[in-house]
Order: structure tokens, then sequence, then C-alpha cells
């Protein structure tokens, strides 16, 4: 084996090593963007493929931001190509408008704890770009305020602001759901989406 060969096996392990324990991450963001399986797998793949290929330009210490922002592109880089691009303008103008009227029907409480798991993934699904987007990367992947800015490109108040409006819609959202639900909803229900718990709502779909 040569020392270029060498160098080549050294710089795969490390990105290997770097990136893998992101990969639960990368899929949960993609997955919500995307909206669909399929397209949030392969926009997975091809995130690892540009981040191996440019991954000369990391500069760290955290690799996760530096690799989201990079999903991120690949992300409305093809929704732009199915003609789905959402704009994150329009979507911020219209974040006041009632995004859940439709009733839903109440569920059977001995399937109840899941439906309230899989109503808060569809509410956050619900969320307009920019807000489903932060709500994501903060109370699913976990990151920081910083963290977040650096994979959007917007400044930190934007990132808190798209937070909290992000989290006042999802409340507003289960407090309807709640309405059509009663009275076999869990009277705590609304306190998860308040809090977003990383359990069987948040974990890889």
């Amino acid at each position: 084996m040569t020392s270029h060969d060498e160098v080549g096996d050294e710089r795969a392990r490390r990105f290997r090593d770097l990136t893998l324990p992101c990969l639960d991450d990368a899929y949960r963001l993609a997955y919500f963007l995307m909206r669909n399986r399929t397209d949030a797998e392969d926009a997975v793949q091809e995130c690892y493929l540009r981040a191996l290929r440019h991954f000369d330009t990391y500069r760290g210490p955290a690799i996760k931001p530096w690799l989201l922002m990079i999903l991120r592109n690949v992300c409305y880089g093809g929704l732009a190509q199915r003609g789905r691009q959402e704009s994150l303008a329009d979507d911020e103008d219209r974040a006041e408008q009632a995004l859940w009227q439709e009733p839903q029907a109440a569920p059977d409480a001995g399937v109840l704890s899941r439906q309230e798991s899989a109503a808060v993934r569809q509410l956050v699904d619900s969320l307009p770009v920019p807000f489903r987007e932060a709500i994501v990367l903060r109370e699913f992947n976990d990151m920081s305020y910083r963290e977040i800015a650096d994979v959007s490109g917007v400044p930190v108040g934007t990132v808190m602001s798209r937070i909290a409006r992000g989290r006042a819609m999802l409340l507003a959202g289960w407090k309807a759901r709640e309405g059509a639900t009663q009275p076999q909803s869990s009277p705590d229900a609304s306190s998860n989406v308040q809090r977003l718990p990383r359990s069987a709502a948040t974990r890889r779909l």
C-alpha cells in the first residue's frame, strides 16, 4: 500500500467516525423536509457523498452543523427540481393562519399513546418550512441556537423567533386536536407538544 492510499484510508476512516453518529439526525431532518422516506434516504446519501468529497474543507469542531447544512442544501435543491420548493418568505407571512382546521376522529383508548406520538409528528409536518426546520433541529436533533443559525444561514435571533412561533403553532394545533378528541385525550398530552419529548414521537421515523 502506498502512502497516498494510507492517507486516503485515514481520511475515510476519520470521515466515517465523525459523521456516522449524525446519521439519525440527518435522516430525521431530511424526512421532515422531503416528506417521504425514499426522497429522505436519497437526500441523506447525496449529502454524505458531497460531505466526503468536500471533507477537506471541514474545519471543526462540530461536524453536525456542517453536515446538516450540506443536507439542507441537498433537500431544497431536490424540492426545487421537483417543483415543490416552498417559499420561506411566504411561509413566514402566512404563519399566523390556522393550519389545522379539519377535526380528527377521536382515537380508541387502547391506541391513544401511539396516536398521540403520530399526532405530534403530523403537527410538526404541518408547520411552514422555516418553523418546521427550526423545530426539528432544536427539539428533535438537540442543536443549539448558534448551530441552527449556522445550518439555516440566518441570525440567532431569527432562529429563536422561529422556534418560539413554531412551538406556539404546535400548541395551538394540539389544542385543536384535543377539542376534537375529548374526553379520550390524555389531560397531560398538550404538555408533550410544549416539550416535544425525544421518545416515540421523535425517534427515527
